[in-house]
């Protein structure tokens, strides 16, 4: 048999539910194909069998589809306008945070220039109390020097009868002194009347330098106007002064207890 003869001379015209399908399926684009698809398959297979019922697979039409795209594109539109404010949102509380740590930096160094200020103030005040007091002290007291018939000789006299005695915080003599009641006590006896401490005694007189000492020289240890020791150049780079309760009395060289200035009053 050739292969002619193996093809049937006559099929069966498709059914009009097929026809239909594909009427469906040129109007609904990629969903109509598929109906088409279905319903095209018992039509084929009925060469040798009788007409089978065409299962019809719903289809979207054009308006449906544009329909749903629109929907997908407001979505969208949504979803990216949700995103935009959350980024804005973001964005907006990062520019806060820097605004508000830069006021806080800002308020931080206008306190801390304000405080520099008040203390740079007191420090200036404290000073200009300083010395306005110092200059009272030195306008209250007496001419610093010797009066008729005062000379040093008297006054080394004196501090020299006094070596061996014991030194007493706060003494001004006769059997003990401290350092400026042995001074107080020795230009006395030659008519000065010396400050009783020896923060005042330090500026009492002409400041004189350390390389130019005369006998009768009072030596400070300290700054001038807050001397914490004073004694009394005696000649030979030596000093006499009442040093501490376990010395006493002594004179010693320059070397043993170097002095930071010198006033000279005789």
């Amino acid at each position: 048999m050739s292969p002619k003869a193996q093809i049937p001379s006559h099929r069966k015209p498709r059914s009009s539910k097929m026809n239909t399908a594909l009427r469906a399926g040129m109007t609904g684009g990629v969903m109509g194909t598929i109906a088409l698809t279905a319903a095209a398959a018992p039509a084929l297979a009925a060469d040798k069998s009788a007409p089978a019922e065409t299962v019809e697979m719903p289809t979207l039409s054009t308006a449906d589809s544009s329909t749903l795209a629109a929907e997908s594109l407001h979505n969208s539109a949504e979803q990216y306008s949700l995103q935009e404010a959350q980024d804005d949102a973001a964005s907006e509380a990062k520019k806060q945070a820097k605004e508000n740590k830069e006021k806080a930096e800002a308020e931080a160094k206008r306190k801390a220039e304000a405080k520099r200020k008040a203390e740079a103030a007191r420090k200036a005040a404290a000073q200009t109390t300083e010395r306005a007091s110092r200059s009272a002290d030195r306008a209250s007291l007496p001419e610093a020097s010797a009066p008729q018939g005062g000379n040093v000789a008297t006054l080394l006299n004196f501090l020299r009868a006094q070596i061996g005695k014991s030194y007493v915080l706060g003494a001004t003599g006769p059997s003990a002194y401290d350092c400026s009641g042995l001074t107080q006590a020795a230009f006395k006896q030659v008519g000065v009347n010396l400050p009783r401490t020896s923060q005042p005694q330090s500026t009492t007189g002409t400041p004189v330098s350390l390389d130019n000492l005369k006998p009768g020289d009072i030596l400070y240890w300290g700054s001038a106007g807050s001397a914490y020791h004073v004694a009394v150049y005696s000649g030979g780079g030596k000093f006499i002064g009442a040093q501490n309760s376990s010395t006493g009395i002594v004179e010693r060289p320059m070397n043993y207890d170097q002095p930071t200035g010198a006033v000279r009053v005789l």
